[in-house]
């Protein structure tokens, strides 16, 4: 019987080797000398620092500053860890609400959101994008029309003329990939850095 059993053994041993150390390693290491930066994480850095990752969203709430998509993710909650409370991007616990089109909390916190949105800017449409989660709960991108939606406010909040928030907004648009996938979009974190750059000066 040792003797039928000793070839899956081994053979289970070598792939294992081969598809759990060897390859990952290798691809690993690939990654690492082509993609320096992406295999790192995307980081940003600002004066040598890191201040985050151009893959995973940030909160911003002060109305200096573009604010990214809702995000509905969670951790426990430090009273009483049966329960969890919202904590936004929170790269551990990756995920959206799993609320459907009629939960009621779903549509009340959409509800709320549309209307403080409308408050802020009453002369636009409210892009669907600052509204809605993404499936993650990480997303650090907005469409174009979110982050021109929200140009007042922050003109308003930094004194600065709308037209150059607006420039900056162009300037940080990143297109299609190759020019056919996806949708225009623009890194929150990315562009609210380039917007303390230009306020500064």
């Amino acid at each position: 019987m040792l003797k039928e059993i000793r070839p899956a053994i081994i053979l289970l041993i070598l792939l294992t080797l081969i598809t759990g150390l060897a390859y990952p390693l290798a691809m690993t290491a690939i990654a690492g000398a082509i993609f320096p930066k992406q295999a790192a994480g995307s980081m940003i850095e600002r004066d040598g620092k890191v201040v985050g990752s151009a893959l995973i969203g940030q909160e911003f709430k002060g109305d200096q500053y573009f604010h990214g998509r809702p995000s509905a993710t969670t951790a426990p909650d430090p009273a009483d860890s049966s329960k969890t409370v919202p904590a936004p991007y929170n790269a551990a616990n990756s995920g959206g609400s799993n609320l459907g089109p009629t939960s009621k909390a779903l549509n009340d916190r959409v509800k709320e959101d549309v209307d403080k949105l409308k408050a802020e800017n009453p002369n636009a449409a409210v892009p669907a994008d600052l509204v809605t989660t993404s499936g993650s709960g990480l997303d650090p991108d907005i469409s174009p029309e979110a982050a021109l939606f929200q140009v007042p406010r922050i003109a308003r909040a930094r004194k600065m003329p709308e037209d150059r928030i607006s420039q900056l907004v162009t300037e940080n648009t990143q297109g299609r990939l190759a020019g056919v996938l996806g949708e225009p979009r623009i890194n929150v974190l990315a562009l609210n850095l380039a917007l303390d750059r230009a306020a500064s000066k």
